[in-house]
């Protein structure tokens, strides 16, 4: 079958899957589950797999949310991914449903059409996008091992060929004081939210001196227990972003000079972890963002090469590590209208409407046909490989290595950083999402 003909058939894959895939967008986005805990959401995706005749490895890489499942017998292999946590107390908000099942459909129909396309497609189930890492562990034991392509879509307010993908870094801080009675013998007391809250001003004074680039955010998780008494125990989250993983450090270890600061001034004492393997930039590959644009231009939805001023979507994803691994698009799919923010109630709302809907299908369909190209198209791999190369040795060493060696402060932090082993267990996960914070 020729190249047109091979895309026509996946179309037409997608399309009797449709209402299965609308389907399982709702059930997931009426279920949201937070990182590591998408346990209904994987048992419905396997499923799904297993029930269209695809193989499928449930529980995959370690990770128990994690799945993974191939077709074809030769020739380049296409990893699609499905990321389906959701936000602590917005549900998804992200709009993960539309990724899932969209991943879902693009899978499906390449494995119809694998063999007759002298193709492989990997189908996986990424749990933990928001702030677990889970690609980052998952390509750690060997889930992106010969993959020429990796691919994704992700909802958002625009159809857009790429996204703003900055690096990011997740940090847990506490402070130590000592309690005492407010009134009586507050002499006695050293205020660990005092320090806390001394350490985010100084972060705030510290946002005028950083590049445009730089984000900062942080939240109060724990300010004390009764307001007579002294707090002696209080705790923040933090997420450091920059343009490009290299730069992660050096602001990171600006952030918690800041913090530290407070701690000094207080009498306290501070401590942090690393929350999860940090997150890198994403080098989009010229290559198959073209050719993705022209196949989900043919589907009447033409993506624009970037965001319009004041519109950008900038963001941290693991996508990113795996763009340093292997040749990676991650296109936006627009489900709301202009404007609308990723990460509120309002997205929310959207990730479960028609125009949601139709971005299931029509980025099920961009994505199959872009893997269709990397399969039949003449020198499309070639082309690939090559501007893979000189993407990542443009990008800096450090952010190259990214990917698989822990920064510095991260090695440091390394014996009590989060892992999926060490996160907190299923039973004490909430299950209406409210629980660990988000990366995008």
């Amino acid at each position: 079958m020729d190249l047109d003909g091979l895309k026509a058939r996946v179309c037409r894959r997608v399309d009797e899957l449709a209402p299965t895939l609308v389907e399982v967008s709702h059930r997931i986005h009426e279920h949201p589950e937070l990182a590591y805990h998408e346990h209904e959401a994987h048992d419905l995706l396997t499923s799904v797999v297993e029930r269209e005749g695809v193989a499928v490895e449930r529980g995959a890489y370690g990770l128990p949310t994690a799945f993974a499942a191939a077709a074809g017998r030769e020739g380049p292999t296409v990893a699609v991914c499905c990321e389906y946590d959701a936000l602590p107390g917005l549900g998804h908000a992200c709009g993960h449903n539309v990724i899932a099942a969209a991943g879902l459909g693009a899978g499906l129909a390449l494995a119809a059409a694998a063999v007759e396309g002298g193709g492989r497609v990997r189908l996986l189930g990424t749990p933990a996008e928001e702030g677990g890492a889970g690609k980052v562990y998952m390509a750690d034991a060997g889930a992106f091992d010969g993959v020429d392509a990796a691919m994704m879509v992700h909802p958002a307010g625009a159809d857009l060929a790429t996204m703003d993908v900055i690096a990011a870094s997740l940090l847990e801080v506490e402070y130590h004081g000592r309690a005492a009675h407010a009134a009586a013998f507050p002499h006695l007391g050293r205020n660990a939210l005092d320090a806390a809250v001394l350490g985010y001003v100084n972060v705030a004074a510290l946002r005028q001196h950083i590049e445009s680039t730089e984000r900062i955010h942080g939240v109060f998780t724990r300010g004390g227990d009764k307001a007579n008494i002294v707090p002696d125990h209080t705790a923040m989250d933090w997420m450091v972003r920059a343009a490009r993983a290299a730069a992660l450090e050096p602001l990171r270890a600006r952030v918690l000079a800041c913090l530290e600061a407070g701690a000094t001034a207080t009498g306290c004492r501070m401590e942090h972890r690393v929350v999860s393997r940090d997150y890198a930039d994403m080098l989009d590959n010229p290559v198959l963002v073209g050719l993705y644009t022209a196949n989900s231009t043919a589907l009447g939805r033409p993506p624009a090469p970037s965001a319009p001023p004041g519109a950008r979507v900038v963001g941290s994803t693991d996508m990113g590590n795996v763009s340093y691994l292997v040749p990676s698009i991650h296109p936006l799919v627009k489900v709301a209208p202009a404007g609308v923010s990723i990460h509120s109630g309002e997205f929310a709302e959207h990730a479960r409407s028609p125009a949601a809907d139709r971005a299931v299908l029509d980025g099920a369909k961009a994505l199959a046909m872009t893997a269709v190209d990397l399969w039949a198209a003449p020198g499309v791999l070639d082309q690939v490989g090559a501007a893979f190369a000189a993407a990542v040795a443009a990008a800096s060493t450090d952010t190259a290595g990214a990917h698989t060696a822990e920064s510095r402060e991260t090695a440091e932090s390394r014996e009590t950083a989060e892992s999926p082993e060490t996160a907190e267990s299923p039973e004490t996960a909430e299950s209406d999402a409210a629980g660990a914070g988000g990366t995008a």
